[in-house]
């Protein structure tokens, strides 16, 4: 996974809202002989496209009344295909789709619900599964985590305690450690990911806001944001995430990833596991892989990235269905995921994984995407909540007012909501 993967909804946000307007059930363009179309976002990424050529391949000679066609697009254009796709009833019976997307092409009435068996699906890590209103529409071979990384021999230089998955940081003991890291040397000793844009800030920073006590939209309803994304608990976070740049503690200089880290111009860096491999390979057993701060309501970090779903106007759905069942044979979630450095989402592939299995290298992000992961609103209208929450806290970055703030972004997301007649809830 490279971190541009989280960037598809600001390219795609216009692109998901005309979805939204397209008429319902778009037809398949695969034929009734057996053919089924399948699209991927994954042109330019040979890894990924080896791994689904393999699971294809492997599918086609294992029976004869289906043949499964692949199409790849470049991330980049991807969304743009499926929406004229949409429009011209034209969609293919297979199709990947960012997970916070899926509620928003569900409730447009392009897809429908997965069909597959419960076992599998009860098999897979919760943030695997996309749900709309309980029912399944996609599920995917991989998650993604997020955590701190920091070299053990500056934090034993500096007295600072290494928090672990039972015994995370407090907010406090992050305030003191970067403080006492700032004052060792470190300009801004903290990389909190700042430079990038689009889905990055509601994937990165959403989940401090839940941890502190916050949301992005009340999930009891999904019908607004009041309360959730600007009562106190969010102001409170929001106060602390403003200070953490006034202090120096924090920038938005670039360059986005990893790559401060590594130099050692900073001394923490929250991140993911796409760029785990490459601070192995820098940093080796200095590396530590923490879990993420305590803001007071317990550790959370993003869920919920790629998956697979069928299409409304699919004229062979059985056929799909199987083609899904047998592609989520361990072997493949084990090929993708170390291809990909992702985590598998199922036990049995994380355990075959030379990344996640019990001693890998890479095993705490799995452990950590199973205790602390949080799915992002399962909402159609999640494409307007995550451009309003990354608005709102660049504003608040830039030195706004908090809470008037974050009261402008809720307004945004009832706005939309109501001129949405709730989107089904």
């Amino acid at each position: 996974m490279k971190r541009k993967s989280l960037s598809i909804i600001a390219v795609g946000v216009t692109a998901v809202l005309v979805l939204s307007g397209c008429s319902r059930a778009g037809q398949d363009s695969s034929s009734t002989s057996g053919e089924i179309t399948m699209w991927t976002h994954s042109a330019g990424n040979p890894g990924e496209i080896a791994v689904y050529e393999q699971i294809i391949a492997d599918f086609n000679a294992s029976q004869t009344k289906y043949k499964v066609v692949q199409e790849d697009f470049p991330q980049g254009s991807y969304n743009d295909a499926v929406t004229t796709a949409a429009a011209a009833r034209k969609l293919p019976c297979l199709l990947d789709m960012d997970g916070p997307v899926m509620p928003n092409w569900a409730w447009a009435g392009h897809l429908q619900p997965l069909g597959l068996p419960d076992d599998l699906i009860n098999s897979l890590l919760p943030t695997t599964v996309g749900r709309y209103k309980s029912t399944v529409f996609s599920a995917g071979y991989w998650d993604a985590a997020l955590a701190i990384f920091a070299r053990k021999s500056v934090l034993d230089k500096n007295n600072i305690r290494i928090p672990a998955v039972d015994k995370p940081w407090t907010l406090d003991e992050f305030n003191a450690a970067v403080t006492t890291l700032k004052a060792s040397g470190y300009k801004t000793p903290l990389d909190l990911g700042a430079a990038d844009k689009g889905e990055w800030w509601s994937y990165a920073y959403s989940p401090m806001l839940q941890s502190t006590g916050g949301d992005l939209v009340d999930r009891n309803t999904m019908k607004s944001a009041e309360g959730a994304l600007n009562g106190p608990d969010a102001v409170k976070y929001f106060t602390w995430f403003q200070q953490a740049f006034e202090n120096g503690w924090v920038d938005n200089a670039g360059p986005i990833g990893n790559q401060r880290f590594i130099d050692n111009s900073v001394a923490l860096s929250y991140t993911g596991v796409w760029n785990a491999k490459a601070a192995l390979s820098s940093v080796g057993d200095d590396l530590l892989i923490l879990p993420p701060v305590d803001f007071g309501k317990g550790p959370k970090i993003g869920g919920g990235s790629w998956q697979w779903g069928i299409s409304a106007g699919c004229k062979n759905v059985e056929g799909a269905r199987e083609y899904l069942k047998f592609s989520f044979q361990d072997k493949y979630l084990t090929a993708f995921a170390d291809s990909q450095v992702v985590i598998p989402s199922t036990v049995a592939a994380m355990k075959a994984s030379q990344y996640f299995s019990d001693n890998a290298k890479l095993r705490e992000f799995a452990v950590l995407s199973q205790k602390f992961a949080l799915a992002r609103p399962a909402t159609p209208g999640y494409p307007v909540i995550s451009s309003s929450f990354e608005k709102a806290a660049k504003d608040i970055m830039s030195g706004a007012e908090v809470k008037s703030t974050l009261d402008a972004a809720v307004r945004a997301v009832d706005a939309d909501i109501t001129s949405q007649n709730g989107y089904g809830f």
